[in-house]
């Protein structure tokens, strides 16, 4: 089993206080013989006419000494991860969750922000001292 992020615990701590009931942990992808795994797989009640919302997380630190290494490796199994979903035909959102540090570091400059304008990534932003979702990108 892969290790798991250091904010790993606190975003699925954060998952549930904002309604969402935690399905896998970790979430299992497979293609062909090859077997991966997301950190989280949640589902949430949206409406009884929308019904359930089911997503997929995968929870980066940026705790390495580039964040721009650390953005290249998260976006990678973010994209590895959204065709890996598409391929076994799961219609689960994939959603990248970063602290609130991270996010302000990394996605409000230039480089963070042409992949939320071309809506390349989702995110997930929580605050790891309250253990809450600060934010949903695209809301």
């Amino acid at each position: 089993m892969a290790r798991r992020d250091i904010y790993h615990d606190t975003v699925k701590r954060a998952l549930q206080k904002d309604g969402w009931t935690i399905t896998h942990d970790p979430f299992p992808l497979q293609i062909g013989k090859k077997r991966l795994s997301a950190d989280l797989g949640a589902e949430r009640l949206i409406s009884a006419e929308k019904g359930i919302q089911q997503i997929v997380v995968e929870v980066k630190s940026f705790v390495g000494q580039s964040d721009v290494k650390d953005l290249e490796q998260a976006l990678g199994q973010y994209v590895l991860y959204r065709q890996v979903l598409n391929e076994m035909g799961i219609e689960r959102i994939l959603y990248l969750a970063v602290s609130r540090p991270t996010f302000n570091s990394v996605f409000t400059i230039e480089l963070g922000q042409v992949l939320l304008k071309n809506q390349i990534i989702r995110l997930i932003v929580f605050d790891e001292e309250r253990e809450a979702i600060s934010q949903w990108i695209p809301d």
